[in-house]
């Protein structure tokens, strides 16, 4: 399917490996010219992007600095993909409510929901000029509280409540804001060394693949198997293309069929 979004421009943030990268790949291949932003530049990320920046986007500073650069390279932007949002294992806490600190709470807030409010705030100008499309990458955790650590399951919840807002205020005129929430899905994330999915595994004194191959049982997906970024990605050009014209203030689930209601 031919999206029609050729000599279209994109900043995707969170975007060297993963979602992000998937992402920046899909709409590259479509002809978008693609600016990718992470803190860590992949040579993968380069190939995909006509410029990837390096940037801490836990910051307002870091978002602003984004998308002047952005603007820079592409003169306008038509499309925003917040996927910028995960958890620094290393420090993360699995205890319960009363185990964990204000740290942790402002960086997976800081990282999770203020960066989408800074890079959207700092990108709407264009976007509104250029009537464009804002994608935004949650979760199913939303929906889950209790199912991830202190404080990511909230963010998550309170990124979706702000694009719903965004798609009141600004739809009528004329920038499309949807959110897409992924289960688990094979990503450095879960399937890396470092990830969290290595920290569970530790956790729980099982090995790396053990836990991943439980996790569908474990977690009820219907479909037998996580997600791969690929497929996410895909849903998301979707979204931000013209071929979703009328598909405005909308959430949706990628997740083999985890929520049972959703």
């Amino acid at each position: 399917m031919d999206l029609e979004l050729s000599g279209k421009t994109a900043v995707v943030t969170g975007a060297s490996r993963g979602i992000g990268l998937a992402v920046a790949e899909a709409l590259s291949a479509e002809g978008v010219r693609v600016v990718g932003a992470a803190r860590t530049i992949t040579p993968e990320l380069e190939k995909s992007s006509v410029a990837a920046i390096s940037v801490d986007l836990a910051t307002s500073a870091g978002a602003a600095r984004l998308i002047g650069a952005a603007l820079d390279e592409l003169g306008g932007i038509d499309i925003l993909v917040n996927n910028v949002g995960a958890v620094n294992a290393a420090r993360l806490e699995l205890g319960g409510f009363l185990d964990v600190e204000d740290e942790q709470w402002r960086e997976l807030l800081d990282l999770n929901l203020f960066s989408a409010i800074w890079i959207t705030r700092a990108a709407l100008p264009s976007l509104l000029e250029r009537r464009g499309s804002i994608v935004t990458v949650s979760s199913i955790n939303k929906h889950l509280p209790a199912a991830g650590p202190v404080g990511y399951s909230e963010a998550k919840a309170a990124l979706t409540a702000l694009t719903k807002r965004l798609s009141e205020e600004y739809g009528p005129r004329g920038v499309r804001v949807n959110t897409v929430s992924p289960g688990v899905v094979g990503t450095p994330m879960w399937r890396g060394p470092h990830g969290v999915g290595a920290k569970f595994a530790a956790a729980q004194g099982v090995s790396q693949e053990e836990l991943l191959a439980a996790v569908p049982e474990q977690f009820g997906i219907a479909s037998g198997r996580i997600s791969e970024p690929e497929e996410v990605a895909a849903l998301v050009a979707f979204l931000a293309s013209p071929k979703a014209a009328n598909i405005v203030g909308a959430d949706y689930v990628i997740d083999g069929g985890t929520l049972k209601i959703a």
